[in-house]
């Protein structure tokens, strides 16, 4: 039994964090700001009642669905994806996680647009202690990556979208930029995680997310000095600071 007295969350003693899951229960789109400001604010901290909510969100997953389900396992997995791969809090909350994660590879399997399948995609990376990019696909629903270039050191706006892909040093959407087309990886390029993650898209239907992870694993040049870089070692490096 959690005696969430001993435990704190953002705003000091967790005691009314059982209510707080409760009413997120009864109402999970509306509590889920409030529950992350107390359980994991600005998505990048994490108290040691975050943790101990782990087993009561693995529950309220399984007993609901649809929407309901998709802000429980995005709660769960904001929780996550702070935990450092190798953390004890894999071994400790091992079942509730198991629970997490497989539900959550149901959903990505039934998602119908591309902004909750990447949501998801980054919950489910969280709850196997993939770090980096537990937190970084974001841009593939943005559009956008903001890195500097690894040889000049000069800002630039990584841009991939639909419509075009490309590196810009200007704010490409407020005027006309130059812009230097990105490099992406073939099919045959793309190895590890990245492979997996473009094997996973297609196989769930998701082409726009599948056709952006190309130029995510791919390479870019800088229009400054035009050093030629990869995209996801700058994303990674920036995740370091």
């Amino acid at each position: 039994m959690t005696d969430w007295s001993k435990l704190r969350d953002a705003c000091g003693a967790a005691g009314h964090v059982p209510a707080l899951l409760d009413r997120f229960e009864a109402d999970a789109s509306g509590v889920w700001s409030e529950l992350m400001d107390h359980l994991c604010p600005q998505l990048d901290t994490v108290f040691s009642a975050s943790f101990a909510a782990l087993p009561r969100l693995a529950d309220l997953a399984l007993s609901c669905g649809g929407e309901d389900r998709r802000w429980v396992l995005l709660a769960a997995g904001a929780i996550m994806a702070c935990a450092p791969s190798g953390d004890d809090v894999f071994e400790v909350f091992s079942a509730p996680i198991a629970e997490l994660h497989r539900l959550t590879d149901q959903c990505l399997r039934e998602a119908e647009d591309a902004e909750n399948y990447v949501s998801l995609l980054q919950s489910l990376l969280s709850f196997e202690g993939v770090e980096i990019w537990d937190r970084c696909l974001e841009g593939l629903q943005t559009g956008e990556y903001e890195v500097d270039c690894p040889h000049c050191g000069v800002d630039m706006f990584i841009v991939i979208d639909e419509a075009d892909c490309f590196s810009a040093t200007d704010d490409y959407a407020l005027r006309e930029v130059e812009k230097t087309p990105l490099r992406p990886s073939t099919p045959e390029e793309l190895e590890g995680l990245a492979k997996r993650l473009h094997d996973r898209a297609l196989a769930d239907g998701q082409q726009l997310v599948a056709g952006g992870l190309p130029y995510l694993f791919g390479r870019a040049a800088c229009p400054d000095c035009e050093t030629v870089f990869s995209v996801a070692d700058r994303v990674s490096a920036g995740q370091m600071y």
